[in-house]
């Protein structure tokens, strides 16, 4: 089945993403991803441009796309740091600033202390909520596509 996600890093990290095709979350950690299968939607959430509270304020979702890789694979960036990353295939899509949509959503409309579900770095949201972040961000998704996923078996099964 088909699930959608959230990650949450600094607006540098996800043109870097973007840019190289993948996603990469909670400091290169790989639990997080590894709860992420092919098919499933995948959204960036930049709180700023820089990470380490640097840079200007974004508060936006910045990227949308959906995993395109079956694990987690790990990455040498320097000989101390070797995060995990997932593949995504990105969709063009503008940001769309979250004040806007906040009260539309189901995870930040439910309890006045949203922003805590930010600092976990990586959760799960609703189908609805990604399409209605899809939509504001301008992403032309394939409905098609979505609910052929949510019927393959093997995707299914790989809860």
């Amino acid at each position: 089945m088909t699930q959608f996600w959230v990650g949450v890093v600094s607006g540098a990290h996800v043109q870097r993403g973007v840019a190289g095709g993948f996603a990469q979350v909670c400091h290169g950690k790989a639990h997080e991803l590894r709860r992420m299968r092919p098919g499933d939607g995948f959204i960036y959430y930049s709180p700023r441009t820089e990470m380490m509270k640097a840079g200007r304020v974004l508060q936006q979702f910045t990227a949308i796309g959906y995993v395109t890789s079956a694990a987690p694979y790990q990455v040498q960036m320097t000989p101390a740091f070797r995060p995990f990353r997932v593949n995504v295939a990105y969709i063009p899509s503008t940001p769309a600033h979250i004040q806007r949509l906040k009260s539309h959503l189901e995870w930040t409309s439910a309890t006045k202390s949203w922003g805590l579900v930010l600092r976990r770095g990586h959760f799960k949201i609703s189908e609805a909520d990604f399409l209605r972040i899809a939509a504001a961000m301008g992403a032309r998704l394939d409905e098609k596509k979505l609910e052929k996923e949510a019927r393959t078996p093997e995707l299914q099964g790989s809860q």
